[in-house]
């Protein structure tokens, strides 16, 4: 052997021929022997993956052979198709049912069948309750038409696992036109279906958050409107019709504020007060809330594993994720039941990407109830905003989707197993926390104690753009005993500040056309940094989490209620004689 080829050996062995518009190249075997083929440049391809990573002009769409035979298996050309990773067979036209009379081991390897049991049989046995009934009708009308085809459809192994299975049919013709076999490959692309759809719903979830954070500015200003002059009236002489009506719709506004946070938590735009807890402790001091939310008919478990280390989460949106998986358990189980919630510890080693985490040490909280359960549709849904599977007077869709924001928020993440007829588990993967941060206690000062205190002579300087708000927030402030300067945009506050004394400067933080509340609020401390600020927004962007945790900046979210705004802004005053920042009071943040 010399590794040269004797002249005209590569004629032999290869030439091109032309027939009208169609190229066929001929592969010559040393006994004369010919195959020829019809490149598949033109062959339709509505996959979005391509084997070979190119367009097809190469490999042939359709081929004509001169032994038929498959009796030949000592060449290395049959050796080339059991050792190549991609699954192939081939199927006879000529027989009933168009059977498979060759498959190669990588196809055995792919649907975990042995060769006895599937030569003779119609590849239908790899179809399975949702294979797409379309797909099958076209691959019929290509075999029917002695056509190539190429698509991707759902097949079924032989242990009962679906996989996604990139399909590329082509005939086989022999020298004297008949159709003989019915080439096919086959392909594993169901990691590749997987992300592409994760891609996308991704897209859709980053699309619906930022719709939902740009609408939540001017939605928020409107309930401010509605809450607090509705909070106004309602402290004046009314009778009980008045009184009533008015109740209600105060009611209709909080169902609204409650809508709006969820939306927030979902594009995880929250601003979140972490703090590090112990998820055991949190459940006990939760332990009268979940009693009253699941109701009597429910059975209570909790296993609760000893000694587990603390986590950095915000508690109070904790506690709403939490009351939000428990209503959903008590919705699944109308009957009553049993609704476990666990914690343990998870070491997230060489597994970690299978959970799409860091690798490293995770408490796992999981909630399982006994109830209906979720479809594998329904489940891949689940924490989609407004998607819900109860009547339309019992759910809003927006509690898997909040509770899904904060986890992911929360550097976490949140994982739902449910079997219909069998129960569900969602389980919420927080990272443990690491370095010392301050721990997590619950106020200790009664509400009453605090509305009782919250209020004072010194004087605000209010800015806010709105003017429906601005004078809201003046009246209610002004009844409280403040003194007030107002000012409808950044420039004004500034040339308004030194013309009287200024205790505390309370300011709108997104205000479009002019100086940004924050940008004010950089002036304003450089002027006068011993003043306190207490800020406020209806929209909860990047903005508003750049703010440092720990500085004698404040943020209430819109909307507010008198007591709270009350609360706060006395907190801010009393700042400036406390020194450090004081423990935030118990009004469950919006998205402030």
């Amino acid at each position: 052997m010399t590794g040269q080829e004797p002249e005209g050996a590569a004629d032999d062995c290869r030439c091109v021929t032309t027939e009208g518009f169609q190229v066929h190249e001929e592969r010559t075997d040393e006994n004369g022997s010919q195959a020829s083929g019809e490149p598949a440049g033109d062959l339709p391809d509505p996959t979005s993956f391509s084997p070979t990573g190119n367009r097809p002009t190469h490999h042939w769409k359709r081929s004509t052979i001169a032994e038929p035979g498959l009796e030949q298996r000592g060449t290395v050309f049959f050796a080339a198709l059991q050792m190549t990773r991609m699954p192939m067979i081939l199927t006879d036209p000529r027989q009933d049912d168009n059977p498979i009379v060759f498959a190669n081991k990588a196809f055995l390897d792919l649907t975990g069948y042995e060769e006895s049991e599937i030569v003779g049989r119609n590849c239908r046995f790899l179809q399975g309750a949702d294979t797409d009934r379309a797909a099958v009708s076209d691959l019929r009308e290509a075999v029917k038409h002695r056509e190539a085809i190429s698509l991707e459809i759902l097949n079924y192994k032989r242990d009962g696992t679906a996989f996604w299975n990139a399909v590329f049919i082509a005939p086989v013709f022999d020298d004297h036109g008949d159709l003989i076999y019915f080439f096919a490959s086959q392909l594993d692309v169901t990691r590749r279906r997987s992300s592409e759809q994760s891609f996308r719903q991704a897209q859709k979830m980053e699309a619906i958050g930022q719709l939902t954070a740009g609408l939540a500015h001017d939605f928020n200003n409107l309930l401010q409107i509605v809450t607090g002059n509705i909070e106004l009236v309602l402290t004046g002489d009314l009778d009980d019709r008045q009184r009533r009506l008015l109740t209600n719709a105060a009611r209709a506004t909080d169902r609204g504020t409650k809508l709006t946070r969820q939306l927030l938590a979902f594009a995880r735009k929250t601003r979140l007060e972490p703090k590090r807890i112990n998820l055991n402790d949190l459940i006990h001091e939760f332990g009268d809330l979940i009693d009253n939310t699941v109701g009597a008919q429910i059975r209570l478990v909790t296993a609760l594993e000893r000694r587990l280390p603390d986590v950095q989460i915000d508690p109070s949106h904790l506690e709403m994720a939490l009351l939000n998986v428990l209503l959903n358990a008590r919705d699944a189980m109308p009957d009553g039941g049993t609704v476990t919630i666990a914690t343990e510890l998870w070491k997230l080693n060489g597994n970690a990407a299978a959970h799409q985490l860091p690798e490293g040490d995770y408490v796992v909280l999981s909630i399982s109830d006994e109830g209906t359960g979720m479809s594998e549709d329904v489940r891949r849904r689940a924490t989609e905003p407004f998607f819900t599977t109860k009547g339309q007077d019992r759910g809003t869709g927006l509690g898997l989707a909040m509770v899904h924001g904060f986890v992911q928020q929360s550097l976490g993440r949140l994982e739902l197993d449910s079997v219909a007829g069998k129960g569900t588990t969602i389980r919420m993967l927080f990272p443990v926390a690491i370095g010392e941060a301050d721990r997590f206690s619950p106020p200790a000062l009664p509400s009453a104690m605090r509305r009782a205190s919250a209020q004072g002579t010194e004087t605000i300087l209010l800015v806010e753009d709105s003017d429906d708000v601005r004078a809201l927030a003046a009246e209610q402030l002004s009844a409280l005993g403040y003194k007030l300067v107002l000012a409808s945009s950044g420039e004004e506050a500034l040339e308004l500040w030194d013309k009287q004394k200024i205790d505390l400067l309370f300011t709108d933080i997104v205000m479009p056309g002019g100086m940004s509340g924050l940008e004010l609020v950089e002036k304003f401390v450089e002027l006068a940094p011993d003043i306190p600020v207490l800020m406020t927004t209806g929209y909860n962007e990047d903005l508003v989490a750049d703010i440092p945790r720990g500085t004698s900046l404040d943020v209430i979210g819109k909307p507010y209620r008198r007591e709270e705004l009350a609360d706060r802004v006395r907190m801010a005053l009393d700042r400036r004689l406390e020194g450090p920042r004081t423990q935030a009071r118990n009004f469950p943040h919006k998205e402030g």
